[in-house]
């Protein structure tokens, strides 16, 4: 049987450090649209205290995740043991994109390894806490991180990241906005 929390506690932040994957799911409000979930590692989330937490967003093939959240807000991360014994934890929340231009960021993005891919923070304020058993979850043994984006990132240079992002990301695949700095762009071009 799970069980829920009203706020993080040492046990299950020890549980969070621990894993090296975590899994971001959001949607766009409505019944259209599509559901994302994407993976993350890279040692890219930190608590922040017992009800938020934050994850270091990183430029890639789409920005669901901005998109979604800038929308509405809604935002679940999932941790799951895939060594040890079996467990799923899930937090649900308000989730809230920091770019680069936010007041915030820099205080933010000290917390993590400094990073030429980092294209905002996403910050969730925790309004429910979850865990479950895992037993259906299998083992497997952490090897190693893969480092192909970080040196894709590091050939393209932040204009070549840039222009990327501006070509390819500027709109989720439902057509929502995804960075606010991709809509100053557009505006000032127009």
């Amino acid at each position: 049987m799970g069980k829920t929390f009203d706020e993080l506690n040492e046990r299950l932040i020890e549980f969070i450090e621990a894993q090296q994957l975590f899994f971001v799911a959001s949607a766009p409000t409505g019944a259209g649209g599509h559901v994302n979930l994407s993976p993350k590692g890279l040692d890219a989330l930190r608590v922040l205290d017992f009800r938020t937490v934050a994850y270091q967003d990183l430029a890639g093939s789409g920005a669901e995740t901005i998109a979604h959240v800038r929308q509405n807000g809604r935002l679940t991360i999932m941790f799951c043991a895939f060594e040890g014994p079996p467990r799923i934890l899930r937090l649900y929340g308000r989730g809230q994109v920091l770019e680069p231009s936010h007041a915030e960021f820099d205080e933010l993005a000290g917390r993590f390894q400094e990073r030429l891919s980092t294209r905002s923070i996403i910050r969730l304020e925790v309004t429910r806490i979850a865990d479950s058993c895992g037993f259906g979850v299998p083992i497997y043994e952490f090897v190693e991180e893969r480092d192909q984006l970080l040196r894709w990132a590091e050939r393209k240079g932040p204009e070549g990241i840039a222009a990327f992002t501006q070509k390819h990301i500027a709109t989720s695949i439902d057509g929502l906005p995804t960075l606010e700095s991709l809509e100053a762009l557009d505006s000032a071009g127009d």
